[in-house]
């Protein structure tokens, strides 16, 4: 059988390794930051009827512009955004890689700051943009003065602003932004896909779209919603935008049963996002009980708490997993990061860590 390096790949991808998070059957798994509530019945049950209409449906094509959703994504949103305001694919990655398609490429770059989502590399790569990583302030903060500068240094085609940041959870000011997007003429990108877990009050980049042509939103329910296996991420920004899109998107590249799922749960977005003030609690709670033990939690306004002072995050990550919570060694040194699970899971983690620390 031969291998990858025997295959005529681009040399662009020689070396690169796919994105990817163990995947384990653990009775707590807190790795991929996603939602552990389950969807609520009353809710599942509109969901499944809605997509028995839409089976019948499936000997025809759907609807390529998903109309129906994009109306209902900009309901859920506000902000005084319709339906031309928004895009949408297969999970917020898709989403991101249709930026790059249509604005980045060959003799162009993206520029994001690191340490952030690891698929902005990959995307990067994958679609012949060049990435440039640069450096946060202490503490993964990220202010507008070092934006900026790093912005108007590098002159990148594109920005990708994570907010808050992924792997980190650290908060991105609404200054920071601003500064970016003036800083450049490029396409700037937030990427707001763990919004919905900021304190109550926290203005979205939202605010800031109207006269912004350049500045584009993106979401996703994967999280929140707690939708991560029905793939649907989604953007906002100026028509002309979703018109760039359009020249980039396969056709039909969102199923009927996606659409029709997506749509019955953004009818009932508040039972959906109920459970967010839970996990909201449960990220706390984990970052108080990482202090007690002696780790240092960073400030999140995620779902998921990152935290230093590990010795051996490896030897951690095993000691974890052998008593059944899997957690994620992000290859930060001296770091590791935990998802906000339910009270139970996140009873079961801080109790296998202070079982795991006392025998450090």
């Amino acid at each position: 059988m031969s291998s990858l390096d025997a295959l005529p790949i681009r040399d662009d991808l020689r070396g690169k390794s796919p994105y990817g998070a163990p995947q384990k059957v653990v009775p707590v798994a807190l790795n991929v930051n996603e939602n552990t509530h389950p969807i609520p019945e009353d809710v599942a049950r509109d969901i499944v009827t809605s997509l028995a209409h839409a089976v019948l449906t499936l000997n025809r094509y759907p609807d390529r512009e998903f109309t129906d959703l994009r109306v209902s994504l900009a309901g859920y949103l506000g902000h005084g955004l319709t339906a031309d305001n928004l895009w949408a694919a297969n999970g917020s990655n898709e989403v991101l890689q249709q930026v790059l398609q249509a604005f980045g490429g060959p003799g162009r770059s993206l520029l994001g700051f690191t340490p952030t989502y690891s698929m902005y590399s990959l995307l990067a790569s994958g679609t012949g943009t060049r990435w440039i990583g640069a450096e946060r302030d202490a503490d993964y903060e990220l202010s507008p003065e070092t934006a900026a500068a790093a912005v108007r240094r590098e002159s990148p085609d594109i920005v990708f602003l994570c907010s808050p940041n992924n792997p980190t959870g650290t908060p991105l000011s609404l200054d920071t932004i601003e500064a970016v997007y003036d800083a450049t003429d490029g396409i700037v990108v937030v990427d707001e896909a763990y919004f919905e877990f900021a304190p109550e009050g926290t203005d979205s980049a939202l605010t800031l779209l109207n006269g912004r042509d350049r500045l584009l939103v993106s979401r996703t329910m994967s999280k929140a919603f707690a939708f991560a296996g029905v793939r649907v991420g989604y953007l906002a920004a100026a028509p002309a935008v979703t018109d760039a899109l359009r020249l980039v998107r396969l056709p039909y590249h969102l199923s009927a049963l996606t659409q029709a799922a997506a749509v019955a749960a953004l009818a009932h977005s508040g039972e959906m996002l109920a459970m967010v003030d839970d996990i909201k609690a449960q990220r706390d709670r984990i970052s108080e009980g990482l202090t007690r033990l002696g780790y240092t939690p960073y400030r999140s306004h995620s779902n998921f708490v990152l935290f230093g002072g590990v010795d051996d995050p490896h030897a951690l990550f095993e000691a974890l997993l052998e008593r059944g919570v899997l957690i994620r060694d992000i290859g930060l040194p001296g770091q590791m990061r935990v998802s906000a699970g339910t009270e139970a899971e996140t009873t079961a983690f801080l109790d296998a860590l202070a079982a795991v620390s006392s025998t450090a």
